[in-house]
């Protein structure tokens, strides 16, 4: 996802001469394109996350669109005032790319499991969260970020670069996506993020089963949801996150789960994770279900 994402936000960046991109020392290898092309709209600023968000804060006020980025926790928990009071309080278009998203930096321990960000940023009011399943709605969200800028994260996995999902040309938050396999089932699996490779993974414990991806969602999308939901007999969501403050609990909350009669669960990472230091893959045996 990191190679597809700096691919072509520097496309992008050769229309979009505000497009300014940020790093917190991180990213050899990966955004050396972008710095190649565009020099003098690019700046490693060390390991300082907190205040790589305020420059970025302060860029954007001059009407630069800022990509800050940084691996999993470091540029959201490190910086939650500078999200908050910064951008998110001013509405500043400023775009915190989190590479890592989820366990994918499982095997470096706690300090880098990124399993409870989509929490803290979607209780900020102007935040859209976009979290692509693949490289296919790396580019969706992407062309959507950049037509649309508004204070947003962008949440990536580490190496996965397949396609399950069709391009998106025209994306829209809060919709919901087929897989082009779908079978018109009315029992769905909704993902959001890199845990669409788990979900493709574990194909075969979800047969009957449609599956959709929402890969731009934030609490202005709310109110989308329970009409959308109507659709469909029974849902479960699946995210590489914890369930409190996730994605899962998001949707109960958007559509008053409590007055529906449709069955919905998600299945979600356990709070054991946090103390556990393996691979992703081993670290993903912990998903639950949360009725």
């Amino acid at each position: 996802m990191r190679n597809t994402f700096i691919n072509h936000l520097t496309e992008l960046a050769k229309e979009n001469k505000n497009i300014f991109l940020l790093v917190g020392d991180v990213g050899y290898n990966v955004i050396e394109k972008f710095k190649k092309y565009f020099p003098d709209r690019f700046l490693n600023v060390g390991v300082a996350e907190q205040n790589m968000t305020s420059i970025a804060a302060g860029l954007a006020s001059q009407g630069y669109h800022v990509f800050t980025y940084s691996i999993a926790n470091f540029p959201t928990f490190r910086c939650a005032e500078q999200i908050r009071n910064d951008i998110d309080y001013h509405n500043l278009p400023v775009t915190i790319v989190s590479v890592g998203g989820g366990v994918s930096y499982g095997n470096l321990g706690y300090s880098h499991h990124a399993i409870q960000d989509y929490g803290l940023i979607r209780m900020m009011p102007n935040f859209k969260i976009a979290s692509p399943g693949d490289s296919n709605e790396v580019i969706s969200v992407l062309n959507y970020l950049t037509k649309s800028p508004q204070p947003s994260y962008l949440r990536l996995g580490k190496n996965t670069e397949n396609n399950y999902t069709s391009y998106k040309k025209n994306i829209v938050a809060g919709k919901w996506y087929p897989l082009p396999s779908n079978k018109g089932h009315e029992n769905v699996i909704l993902s959001t993020g890199t845990s669409l490779k788990w979900v493709m993974n574990n194909i075969e414990r979800f047969k009957k089963k449609d599956i959709y991806t929402l890969p731009l969602w934030g609490m202005s999308e709310k109110q989308k949801q329970k009409s959308i939901s109507r659709q469909f007999s029974s849902i479960i969501t699946v995210e590489d996150h914890l369930y409190d403050c996730g994605f899962g609990s998001w949707l109960k909350e958007s559509i008053n789960f409590s007055n529906t009669n449709r069955s919905i669960q998600s299945l979600a990472l356990s709070t054991e994770v946090t103390s556990m230091v393996s691979s992703e893959e081993n670290i993903l045996k912990k998903m639950r279900i949360y009725n």
